[in-house]
C-alpha cells in the first residue's frame, strides 16, 4: 500500500490539514484501520470498488463521498487496484465550503455526495492535487472558524480542559458551546477533548523507547491510571497497547 500526504495552497491551510492519496499493492490487499482525529473528510474513489466503514460500506468508482468525525476506529479493505484520494479538512471547517446538515448528523458515517458538490473525476485524475486546491479556493464561503479559539485551547492543554473552562475562557455558555461543536465539528467538546488527549498518548507511545513506563505515559496524559488509558486506546483503535 502506498500513502502519501500533499499540503494545500497556503490560503487553504487556515481550512483544510492536507490532501491524500492510497494506492493498493500489486502483491498484496489487506484491511486498513484509521483511529479518530476529531476531523471530517472528502474522498473520491477512482479505482475499484472498495469496502469501508468495517466492511458496511461500496465506495464506487467516480463517486464523492463525504466521511464524518469519528469516536472510534473504522477498518476499509485496500486491494490490489483501490485508488483513493481525498481531503483532511480542520475541525469545524466543513461548513466554509459547504452548505450541509448539522455535522452530528454525519458522526461515524461515510455519505454519497450529490453530484454538484462532487469532484470531477476526469479533471483530479489529470493533475489532481492543482484541481483540489483550484476546487475548494472556487468553493470558500467563509474565511473564520467559529470554534478556531475554542480547538486551540483544547490542542494547548492536550484535551485537560473542563468544558466550563472552556466557555468561560470563550466568553459563551456550556449550552452553547455543546451546540456549535456538535453543529460545525460533529462531536460534544468532551468527545473532541478525549480524542486529542488520546492522540496525545498515541504519539507519546510511538515516540518513546521502552524504557518510559506505560504509567508515567497515562499521568502525562492525564488519564487516571494503567488501566484508564489501555480502556481509551482499546476503545479509540480495537488494539492493546502492545499492538500498536
Amino acid at each position: 500500500m502506498k500513502y502519501k500526504k500533499t499540503n494545500p495552497h497556503k490560503d487553504l491551510k487556515p481550512f483544510i490539514h492536507f490532501y491524500w492519496e492510497l494506492k493498493g499493492n500489486k502483491l498484496e490487499s489487506q484491511w486498513e484501520r484509521v483511529f479518530p482525529d476529531g476531523c471530517a473528510g472528502v474522498l473520491m474513489n477512482l479505482g475499484d470498488t472498495c469496502l469501508t466503514d468495517n466492511g458496511s460500506l461500496s465506495l464506487e468508482f467516480g463517486k464523492t463521498y463525504v466521511v464524518g468525525a469519528m469516536t472510534s476506529f473504522k477498518d476499509s479493505f485496500i486491494g490490489s487496484n483501490t485508488h483513493l484520494m481525498g481531503v483532511c479538512l480542520k475541525p469545524a471547517t466543513f461548513a466554509n465550503f459547504y452548505n450541509y446538515a448539522s455535522q452530528n448528523e454525519l458522526m461515524n458515517d461515510t455519505i454519497e455526495f450529490e453530484k454538484s458538490n462532487s469532484f470531477n473525476v476526469d479533471k483530479i485524475l489529470d493533475n489532481p492535487f492543482d484541481y483540489l486546491n483550484q476546487f475548494f479556493s472556487d468553493r470558500i464561503k467563509i474565511k473564520n472558524n467559529p470554534l478556531q479559539s475554542v480547538i486551540q485551547d483544547i490542542h494547548s492543554t492536550g484535551g485537560l480542559i473542563s468544558i466550563y473552562e472552556l466557555s468561560k475562557r470563550n466568553f459563551t455558555t456550556v449550552r452553547q458551546l455543546e451546540r456549535n461543536f456538535k453543529k460545525f465539528v460533529g462531536l460534544s467538546p468532551k468527545e473532541y477533548s478525549n480524542i486529542i488527549r488520546f492522540q496525545k498518548a498515541l504519539s507519546i507511545i510511538k515516540k518513546s523507547d521502552k524504557n518510559r513506563s506505560f504509567l508515567d505515559i497515562a499521568f502525562e496524559c492525564g488519564y487516571y491510571d494503567h488501566s484508564h488509558l489501555t480502556n481509551e486506546i482499546k476503545r479509540n483503535t480495537g488494539l492493546s497497547p502492545s499492538q500498536l
